[in-house]
C-alpha cells in the first residue's frame, strides 16, 4: 500500500480518505486500485454500517491526472481502458456496498471523480464544494457517470447544458438539484458525516440495507451506461481530440509551473 487511501473506523462507521492530496486526488491506476482495496475490505467487515468517502488536501477529486495521459501516450488505448475501467469497477464497488455511503466534498470535484458522489447514498457539501465536467474544453468523452448516473438526478436537460458548456455546479445548487443532500460548514463537515453515519449505524440493519439494493435495482443498466462511457473515452482518446488536449492542458500547467 502507499497510503493513498487511508482507511480507519469509528466503531461501526469505516471511514475512507482520499489522500493524493499533492495531486488533487487527480486518479490514476494505483490510485483507484487502493481505492476499490478499500472498498472491498469494508464489503467484507461484518462490523462495518456505514462508510463515509472524503478526502484530504485543497481538493476532492480531480478527474484523471492529464499528466498520466501524457506520459502514457505511447499506450494511450492500455491506459484509457485500464484507467476508465478502474473507475467503473470503484463505481459499482460503492453501488454494491451492503452498508450506505456517506459522501463529503470539501472542494473541487472534475471530470471523472463525480461517480464517487453519484454512487452514494448520502452526500454532504461545504460551501466551497463545485462540480465541472471539463470534457468539452478538453476534447474528452464523459466517464464517472455524467451520462449513465447525473441525468437520473439533475435531469438531461440539466446535465446536457452542464457537459455541453462546461457550467460549474456550486454546492447550493448541487443541493437545490439533488446532487448533494445538504450544505455544511466547512469545518463541521467531518463530524457531520460522522453524526450521519452512526444515526444510520442505530437504525435496524435488515431494513437499512434492503432499502440500498431496492433503490439500486437498476445496477445492471448502470453498469451498461458505464461501459458505454469507457468505450466512448477510449475511442476519443485514440482517434479524438482527448490527448492534444492532455496535452495542451499539461504544457498550460507547466507555465504555471504547477506540474
Amino acid at each position: 500500500m502507499n497510503d493513498l487511501v487511508l482507511h480507519e473506523t469509528n466503531g461501526p462507521v469505516a471511514i475512507l480518505t482520499l489522500n493524493r492530496a499533492q495531486r488533487h486526488n487527480s486518479l490514476v491506476p494505483i490510485f483507484l486500485e487502493e481505492l476499490l482495496d478499500g472498498i472491498t475490505a469494508v464489503s467484507t467487515d461484518p462490523t462495518a454500517r456505514a462508510l463515509i468517502l472524503q478526502a484530504n488536501g485543497r481538493s476532492f477529486s480531480t478527474g484523471g491526472d492529464a499528466l498520466g495521459f501524457v506520459e502514457h501516450e505511447h499506450m494511450a488505448e492500455l491506459y484509457a481502458n485500464e484507467i476508465v475501467g478502474l473507475l467503473n469497477r470503484v463505481i459499482l464497488a460503492l453501488l454494491d456496498l451492503p452498508v450506505p455511503v456517506i459522501t463529503a466534498v470539501h472542494g473541487t470535484t472534475t471530470g471523472g471523480s463525480i461517480g464517487f458522489v453519484l454512487a452514494a447514498d448520502v452526500v454532504l457539501v461545504t460551501p466551497q464544494a463545485s462540480f465541472t465536467p471539463y470534457y468539452s474544453v478538453v476534447g474528452a468523452s464523459p466517464d464517472g457517470g455524467w451520462t449513465a448516473l447525473l441525468p437520473q438526478v439533475i435531469g438531461r436537460q440539466r446535465t446536457a447544458e452542464v457537459l455541453f458548456t462546461n457550467a460549474t455546479i456550486d454546492a447550493a445548487t448541487a443541493v437545490s438539484w439533488g446532487l448533494a443532500n445538504r450544505l455544511v460548514p466547512a469545518d463541521q463537515l467531518r463530524e457531520t458525516a460522522v453524526a450521519v453515519a452512526l444515526d444510520i449505524a442505530a437504525k435496524k440493519q435488515g431494513s437499512v440495507r434492503r432499502s440500498k439494493h431496492l433503490l439500486n435495482l437498476d445496477r445492471a443498466d448502470v453498469a451498461h451506461r458505464l461501459e458505454a462511457e469507457r468505450q466512448q473515452f477510449v475511442q476519443e482518446v485514440v482517434h479524438g481530440e482527448a490527448m492534444p488536449g492532455f496535452r495542451a492542458f499539461v504544457d498550460e500547467l507547466r507555465r504555471k509551473r504547477k506540474v
